[in-house]
């Protein structure tokens, strides 16, 4: 999937077709002009040597907001959370050197989970590119495992053309990330730019479409399935083909289970909802995946989290799969029938086929059987003798079990306090785990989590990052503290820049994914997971209300549970950035759970 450039000399380029020739500028500020010209609004950039050029011209820029993060990691973050928003392509800029690669696990987090997002880089001048010049690293080798597309841009009058494509690649096709790596001598240039109105790439075609006869395949299957099922991912998001999705679910009544990444596309309170599956997914969605004859996925690229030991996934159903991307076909499960296309092309033209041709079964004795799977293995919680044996509860609730804060509690009481209307973000561990279960998520874009990459220190930026982008709705981290404090200081840029999105963390003083792994297949040997003082175990380390304090940001501790109802009210009433510390117990395992390579007959789900 990845391509990279180095722009040619020329003057301007033929790629760029027709355009508009603007007066004589800085490269600095053609640039700041070409990202106008795309409809930026928002860019999250840390100032250095090597991109200041920029920064001077931005502040200029009577479009442009400048965000500026306290890491660069953070502002690659919140452009990625802006991004998963909105559905258009967020845009970071960092310096040359570390500026650049603390971009790097953004930009493979963007790439993994098919987020549109144009990262930019400052780059020493040109003359001293390969000589080991102060702060210069090669970033646009560095990332050429983990972008959609690069350049190195060597001449000036290339900048307008480079933008132009730079924000087309990313944003169709598949999406993914652009680096655009400026040296300072090109951004202090002075040329008269002209700027494209049209983008030419020869052998780039995003625009894929299955053909009729494929899909009347699909409907054929449908028809003599007894048991369908419907495996829907991210690319039913980025796509845009929610409501034909939905409209394609009803009219077959086929149930509908989604990766973490298709979390929103159908809504998880309709009856035909499985929720989502995989490792730690409903343990109804897996059975039902077992025992599927038909499986429709769309979107989705058969994760090894989603399938457990793959050739063992729905090992008895036939398999359709539909994807944009065709390097994704076969790639880690052999499937039936592959379709190359666009999704909500496939799904439009499946309705409109489907009105010709209605699917005339009821699968009356399939629905019957997934509801008798929903009520044997519900999504629930249950305080466990170990919680309450536990050296971290007694310390905290006094040894009253009727005051236990139980982590998974406390997100559904979030959605019911909330209405089930917020934009969730979350870091990652247990805490992402029991986000995606207790809040039922009913619109496309309400569930923004680090999925493929698994990146700590995620969910805090991207949270600041869809405030920006959406700031009529409340948005709210899902955070644990190990993770929470990974980019902790971007409680400077909420509190600066006014961005009131709240973080509620699940405190449980460990690294508590890797914990439960250690409880089950390590003899709770514990190696490096305890994250609070050995010293003072009795106390709460670090103190986050004091941390937030020093930042000006509200911040409240709450350690029994008769308090979290009303903690977590003013928590959504507050009208700046706030952050809710909730004392949880380590000893929580997330259940349902198929350990890596393993069955769904070996789901560990009571």
């Amino acid at each position: 999937m990845s391509k990279t450039t180095k722009s040619p000399k020329s003057t301007p380029s033929p790629r760029a077709g027709r355009g508009t020739r603007g007066p004589a500028m800085l490269g600095s500020e053609i640039l700041v002009k070409a990202l106008e010209r795309e409809g930026v609004e928002v860019i999250f950039a840390y100032p250095g040597g090597a991109s200041m050029e920029v920064h001077q011209a931005l502040t200029r820029s009577k479009q442009i907001r400048t965000y500026l993060p306290r890491h660069e990691q953070g502002g690659v973050f919140a452009a990625e959370g802006y991004a998963r928003a909105t559905g258009r392509a967020g845009v970071c800029m960092a310096t040359s050197g570390p500026g650049a690669t603390n971009l790097v696990t953004g930009i493979a987090d963007a790439y993994m989970d098919s987020v549109p997002l144009v990262a930019i880089t400052g780059q020493v001048p040109q003359h001293m590119i390969g000589k080991g010049a102060f702060q210069e690293t090669d970033i646009f080798g560095m990332t050429l495992p983990v972008v959609k597309h690069s350049y190195l841009v060597t001449d000036v009058n290339d900048i307008p053309r480079i933008v132009k494509e730079a924000f087309y690649i990313a944003q169709t096709g598949r999406p993914g990330p652009v680096v655009i790596d400026l040296p300072k001598n090109v951004q202090q240039q002075r040329t008269q730019p002209v700027f494209p109105d049209q983008v030419h790439l020869r052998g780039y075609d995003p625009d894929r479409r299955a053909e009729d006869v494929a899909l009347h395949e699909i409907i054929g299957l449908i028809e003599r399935a007894e048991r369908p099922v419907l495996y829907c991912g991210g690319g039913i998001i980025t796509s845009g083909a929610a409501e034909e999705l939905r409209r394609f679910a009803r009219a077959t009544g086929i149930p509908v289970t989604t990766t973490i990444m298709g979390c929103g596309v159908f809504p998880e309170t309709d009856p035909l909802s499985l929720k989502w599956l995989g490792m730690h997914g409903a343990a109804y969605a897996n059975w039902a995946v077992a025992e599927a004859d038909l499986l429709l996925a769309f979107g989705v690229r058969f994760d090894d989290r989603v399938t457990g030991k793959v050739e063992k996934f729905c090992e008895h159903g036939t398999i359709v799969h539909v994807d944009i991307d065709p390097s994704e076909i076969n790639k880690n499960r052999r499937v039936h029938l592959p379709i190359i296309s666009d999704i909500r092309y496939a799904l439009r033209r499946l309705n409109a086929l489907l009105a010709e041709r209605p699917v005339q079964k009821k699968f009356t004795a399939w629905h019957q059987r997934i509801a008798e799977l929903k009520a044997k293995a519900p999504l629930r919680w249950q305080l466990t003798p170990e919680a309450l044996k536990s050296q971290h509860v007694r310390d905290h609730v006094r040894g009253d079990p009727g005051q236990v804060i139980l982590p998974q509690e406390a997100v559904a009481l979030l959605y019911e306090l909330s209405g089930g209307d917020a934009i969730i973000t979350t870091g990652v561990g247990q805490h992402q785990m029991w986000a995606g279960q207790f809040y039922q998520f009913v619109r496309p874009r309400q569930f923004i989590t680090s999925a493929g990459l698994g990146a700590m220190g995620f969910g805090w930026p991207a949270a600041l990052g869809a405030k920006v982008a959406c700031p009529d709705k409340q948005v709210v981290d899902i955070d644990g503290d190990g993770s929470f404090l990974m980019n902790i200081q971007e409680l400077a840029m909420a509190h600066i820049e006014g961005i009131a999105a709240k973080a509620m963390v699940l405190n449980n003083q460990h690294l508590g994914m890797v914990v439960q792994w250690e409880d089950r297949f390590y003899n709770s040997n514990r190696g490096h997971t305890y994250l609070g003082d050995p010293h003072r175990r009795e106390q709460i380390y670090p103190d986050f209300v004091a941390i937030c304090r020093a930042f000006n940001v509200p911040c409240e501790r709450v350690v029994y549970r008769r308090d979290l109802r009303a903690a977590i009210q003013r928590m959504l009433a507050a009208d700046e950035p706030y952050v809710l510390d909730i004392i949880t117990p380590y000893t929580e395992h997330v259940l349902p759970f198929i350990p890596a390579g393993k069955t769904v007959q070996e789901m560990i789900w009571q």
